[in-house]
């Protein structure tokens, strides 16, 4: 797929810089994409034409690296950035689950502690009924 082409530079007669962009799909990897960069130089008329060319396609050239670095440097950061959300929603389900753990065991804890207070509670009382009530007259002795 051919997705760029023109002409960059033009000094008339003298100098024309053409660029082509195409991209293509990786022949073995379909998450790739592959780019290939094509710049024609052509200076004519001019003295010293074949220093100019020279000069012209080693600029382009180092133009174009720097921007593979920054395109590659995007990708990267991209993935960073996928993989530091990722972590973050991981780090986020493990706090919550460790959350639910903990006041599950509160929640427990707490309910037998109750059971334990109302057991208790019960059983005082019943000591209360037992040594406050009237004494049953077969308990009391006979005068």
């Amino acid at each position: 797929m051919k997705i760029s082409s023109a002409a960059y530079l033009s000094f008339s007669n003298y100098i024309d810089v053409g660029e082509t962009l195409r991209y293509m799909p990786h022949p073995q990897d379909k998450n790739k994409t592959l780019l290939k960069q094509e710049a024609i130089v052509t200076v004519q008329g001019a003295p010293l034409a074949s220093y100019m060319e020279d000069l012209l396609t080693k600029r382009i050239s180092f133009n174009a690296g720097m921007g593979r670095q920054a395109v590659e440097w995007v990708i990267k950061l991209d993935m960073e950035m996928k993989d530091l959300a990722t972590t973050a929603v991981k780090s986020t389900d493990e706090l919550l689950s460790q959350t639910r753990r903990q006041i599950d065991d509160i929640t427990i804890k707490t309910k037998r502690g109750m059971d334990d207070l109302q057991h208790a509670a019960k059983k005082s009382l019943d000591e209360i009924h037992t040594l406050t009530a009237p004494p049953s007259p077969q308990s009391m002795p006979k005068l």
